[in-house]
């Protein structure tokens, strides 16, 4: 227990007082690796195009769940909420954005004050967590992650919740790295320093669907998405600060087919 309670202390600096989304790394704005089309290996990427795969990697999720107008949906570990505030925004839908961090919460508050006032209503932030969701059953129809699950120690908890609150035939999305069915025994403590720390917990896609599925959910699909994820992000990181350090090593791990990035889903 008190190795759980370090590991989460680590999680909650991270992303409090050390504010992660700050760094170059996610172009002060999202923070999540990205979804990338093909770029001219000619040149350097640019700013723009670091946030905008970010932001594209909501609208790959988003493509998951129906969204008609006026669509009740909750978002786990909204983190800054600029993501939470596009969903909102692009699919005219009523969007909750959920996280354990008040510094994080507090940061969305200021970020995302135009539209706040702007969406009349359908964009809320609220402190809670992940795996004892705050919300009565039955309260939204859709429900999605962005990148951060791979935080989380019980993703079978993550399930149950997500099945409770979602009305009858609602879905599920989430976008995260999973290990391979061929990553048994491999080092990947020893290459990367978030597993190492327990900060990442990497366990198998197939396992989370299992979850989902036990939880009550049907039509459970793991789609792999690394083609759009893994070169680029390494490609950026490469024009940054972090171009000589540890994470590196994520491109190496997907290499190995060791990782890789998916999109889960279900109803």
């Amino acid at each position: 227990m008190e190795q759980e309670i370090d590991v989460q202390a680590k999680r909650d600096q991270m992303y409090g007082e050390l504010d992660l989304g700050s760094l170059t790394l996610f172009s002060g704005s999202f923070i999540n690796y990205g979804y990338w089309d093909e770029i001219d290996p000619g040149r350097d990427l640019t700013l723009a195009e670091r946030t905008a795969s970010q932001a594209e990697l909501y609208r790959r999720v988003l493509a998951r769940l129906p969204t008609p107008p006026g669509a009740q949906l909750l978002e786990l570990g909204c983190g800054i909420g600029v993501g939470t505030a596009l969903v909102a925004r692009e699919y005219a839908a009523y969007t909750t954005g959920l996280d354990r961090s008040k510094a994080q919460l507090a940061r969305a508050a200021d970020v995302n004050a135009e539209a706040l006032e702007l969406l009349s209503g359908r964009l809320e932030f609220q402190e809670g967590s992940v795996t004892d969701l705050p919300f009565p059953a039955d309260s939204f129809d859709g429900l999605y992650s962005v990148e951060a699950l791979q935080h989380v120690d019980d993703l079978a908890a993550v399930a149950r919740e997500a099945h409770r609150v979602l009305r009858p035939g609602g879905h599920f999305a989430a976008a995260t790295f999973f290990t391979t069915d061929a990553a048994a025994d491999r080092p990947l403590a020893d290459l990367l320093e978030t597993v190492a720390s327990g900060i990442d917990v990497l366990r198998p896609a197939t396992a989370f669907a299992a979850d989902l599925d036990a939880a009550g959910f049907a039509h459970v699909a793991v789609e792999p998405v690394g083609d759009h994820v893994w070169r680029q992000f390494d490609r950026w990181m490469s024009q940054t600060e972090f171009r000589d350090s540890w994470g590196r090593n994520w491109l190496r791990c997907y290499e190995n087919g060791w990782i890789d990035y998916y999109i889960v889903s279900a109803r």
